[in-house]
């Protein structure tokens, strides 16, 4: 998958740094996303087309408004990330009907043992998702500058 790109919205500058903000295109930026075929990932942050991106970048980098960017999460970011959003939840999954099995439920029991663990990994993975800290290890940065707003270059 190629890195997502996007138009930065605006410069924000506070305690943490300065930071860009980025309107990315969800679609284009996940072919089985603008084939309607994606892996489930909007399920748990929603399903817009546009996605409103906060990311760090180095000083050397000139960055205006309406810069066209690429943005790139660090591999073990992204490793990290996949394992809340589908680790946890398969995680539930097979613990619920694990301890089913073990208690002797059968097997009606153990399938609704998992519907309830994977609802209940989901519930933990969004919980975790939305928190500060979680969120914090998790933002991009902007990796090059495609085209200028100023010049088109």
């Amino acid at each position: 998958m190629d890195n997502p790109t996007g138009i930065i919205q605006a410069l924000v500058t506070d305690a943490r740094g300065t930071r860009v903000i980025i309107d990315v295109d969800v679609s284009t930026a996940c072919p089985r996303c603008a084939a309607g075929k994606g892996c489930g990932a909007g399920l748990l942050v929603g399903s817009s087309r546009l996605r409103r991106v906060e990311a760090s970048f180095d000083a050397n980098l000139e960055l205006a408004e309406g810069d066209n960017v690429e943005i790139a999460l660090t591999p073990k970011n992204l490793l990290q990330a996949a394992l809340i959003v589908y680790g946890l939840p398969m995680l539930g999954a097979i613990a619920a009907a694990s301890v089913a099995y073990m208690i002797e439920l059968g097997d009606a029991a153990a399938a609704s043992a998992a519907i309830a663990g994977l609802l209940g990994g989901l519930v933990v993975s969004r919980w975790r998702l939305q928190h500060a800290a979680c969120l914090g290890s998790f933002v991009p940065r902007v990796e090059k500058r495609l085209r200028s707003a100023q010049t088109g270059l």
